[in-house]
């Protein structure tokens, strides 16, 4: 199943945000979810809204639930919070600290071609990212990045193919530390 209209891109991620409100323990980042989440919910028009709704229901990306209150909530299914992951993996980043811990980490796949898209989807990751290719499926980058590869592989569904390591040196390292101006 493929989302393709942005406003219903917007409603499962506006859905996502509700959940990260939920696991919000500090008041400061409660709040600004919460007042990003109530702009973005303005926007949106209530008739693009409610069959939105009606329509993650029937495909089983969302559930509802009613409280004792009365009060109906909407709530995200495992598969409507895949959904929503897919949309988010194009924020991913990898922060760069200001001293390189002289730790290589390195991704080596080996993906069969039944899932070709997901290998040249992953290659072409691994490369926004930021890293370099030592061979072709073996790509190298000098910073901790083993959560966003969990996400990554995760996302392209892939996790027996794809081996993360974290290593001192391999040969002919140089090269890398020069492209990655290490010195």
């Amino acid at each position: 199943m493929v989302i393709k209209s942005e406003t219903k891109q917007k409603i499962l991620l506006l859905l996502v945000a509700g959940v990260a409100l939920g696991f919000s323990q500090s008041p400061k980042n409660y709040f600004k979810i919460l007042d990003g989440v109530a702009k973005e919910w303005k926007e949106i028009e209530r008739n693009k809204l409610v069959r939105a709704v009606r329509e993650f229901h029937n495909e089983r990306i969302i559930d509802y639930k009613e409280n004792k209150d009365g009060i109906v909530e909407i709530i995200l299914t495992k598969e409507g919070k895949k959904k929503a992951l897919k949309y988010q993996i194009d924020k991913i980043e990898i922060k760069k600290p200001d001293k390189w811990d002289d730790k290589w980490r390195i991704v080596i796949f080996d993906i069969p071609e039944k899932k070709k898209k997901a290998r040249e989807a992953l290659r072409n990751k691994l490369k926004d990212l930021g890293f370099k290719e030592l061979q072709k499926s073996v790509f190298v980058l000098p910073h901790e990045c083993e959560d966003e590869i969990d996400f990554i592989v995760e996302i392209f569904e892939i996790r027996p193919c794809v081996r993360f390591l974290r290593v001192d040196s391999f040969t002919n390292d140089e090269q890398f530390k020069l492209k990655f101006r290490l010195f």
